[in-house]
């Protein structure tokens, strides 16, 4: 989907097909809609292009705990926002009780991973099993051509089929979090809002189809934790899961304790709870690791966050060809918020694993967070990280 601006410049986009050969009016889109700006966006832009649309919103966690919260998704006002701009719009709308599902595949796994040291990203993982896994098995039940939703992501045809891409706009870019986005639900996946120039044209965009949430704040955080504070979440889930533990250097020397190692993430320097450092020369210290076995955390200086390699397991491969032996050099993402740097990839010893080789050091590698493999602005692939060495 191709955009240009008009004279004003708002964002326009040439009415290409959601599904080739087959015209608007004869398409069924079931569109995401979270209650936020992008997807309230994706849907209204749609149904003035001629689909069908059926917007789709998943309650994924307690109503009452979002009430009035503002920046969150999926509950709370952002239900009220999806209902009042698909009544708006003039589409079909439903509300989808998922918080099981959510709580099971998500919450769940984002408590254990802090229980086992590593620094989860639950976005992933959600969109790994509640919103493309469980919601495109609704969309084919609906009888839908394909699922539309609002991510900053580009979804272009290849040469053997389709790709996913990084979005127009890097600052924006979000395909990051859909590494895990496997080749046959990329065949029924849209993402009308992946060539725009910026954040702009889609507020420009909402303004025009004259909806409410057009100045709508982002979200922001992870939305089933109301407080902020992660701890507290997992306290709840997994009581005992604050126990306390040593802190100690690389040598293993006791500098003080700690309330528990789910305060802790690889890369923090603030919050160490070890006061400040006793001789202004020395440096500041960081956490290099967690072992949660000996409810251990080892500090030491930025330099000891130094990997120039990266083990992954849980690989997902959206690239035709396979990955092999010999390896091949990519670009490698290892944080959302980071640039993708020169890496040589290889199969690991077990199926599904992976080996990165860093051509130059990252600092700050911690388990559980993903590194994705790019080909240009291709998205080959990704995994979880387990070790960094």
């Amino acid at each position: 989907m191709a955009t240009v601006h008009d004279r004003s410049g708002t964002a326009r986009e040439a009415a290409q097909p959601l599904v080739p050969g087959k015209a608007p009016a004869d398409t069924k889109v079931v569109v995401a809609m979270s209650g936020g700006v992008d997807s309230s966006a994706t849907a209204a832009l749609l149904a003035d292009q001629g689909y069908e649309v059926i917007g789709v919103t998943l309650q994924l966690y307690d109503h009452g705990a979002a009430v009035g919260r503002k920046n969150a998704c999926c509950a709370g006002q952002d239900i009220h926002d999806a209902r009042n701009v698909a009544a708006k719009i003039g589409i079909a709308h439903y509300v989808l009780d998922y918080q099981s599902r959510f709580r099971d595949d998500v919450i769940e796994d984002f408590a254990d991973s802090y229980l086992r040291g590593e620094t989860p990203i639950p976005c992933i993982t959600c969109n790994q099993t509640v919103k493309f896994r469980d919601l495109l098995g609704l969309a084919r039940d609906l009888g839908a051509d394909c699922l539309a939703t609002g991510h900053y992501v580009r979804r272009e045809m290849g040469a053997d089929g389709p790709e996913l891409h990084r979005a127009a706009d890097a600052r924006r870019d979000q395909s990051y979090f859909l590494f895990a986005t496997t080749r046959s639900q990329l065949e029924m996946l849209r993402f009308p809002l992946g060539p725009l120039a910026d954040k702009d044209a889609t507020r420009a965009l909402a303004e025009r189809f004259g909806l409410a949430v057009a100045a709508k704040p982002d979200s922001q955080d992870i939305c089933f934790v109301p407080s902020g504070n992660y701890a507290d979440v997992i306290e709840k889930l997994r009581p005992g899961a604050a126990d306390p533990g040593e802190i100690v250097d690389q040598s293993g020397t006791v500098l003080g304790r700690h309330d528990g190692i789910i305060h802790y993430t690889i890369g923090q320097r603030r919050g160490l709870g070890i006061g400040g450092r006793k001789e202004a020369c020395e440096e500041p210290l960081y956490v290099l690791g967690i072992d949660a076995e000996a409810r251990r955390v080892m500090v030491g200086p930025r330099a000891g966050l130094a990997r120039g390699k990266i083990a992954l397991k849980g690989v997902n491969w959206l690239a035709a060809e396979a990955l092999e032996a010999r390896g091949r050099e990519v670009a490698v993402k290892v944080r959302s918020a980071r640039e993708p740097v020169a890496a040589v990839i290889t199969p690991g010893r077990e199926a599904g694993n992976v080996d990165v080789r860093l051509i130059a050091p990252e600092f700050g590698i911690a388990p559980g967070q993903a590194c994705v493999f790019y080909d240009g602005p291709r998205v080959l692939g990704g995994g979880w990280i387990t070790a960094g060495g």
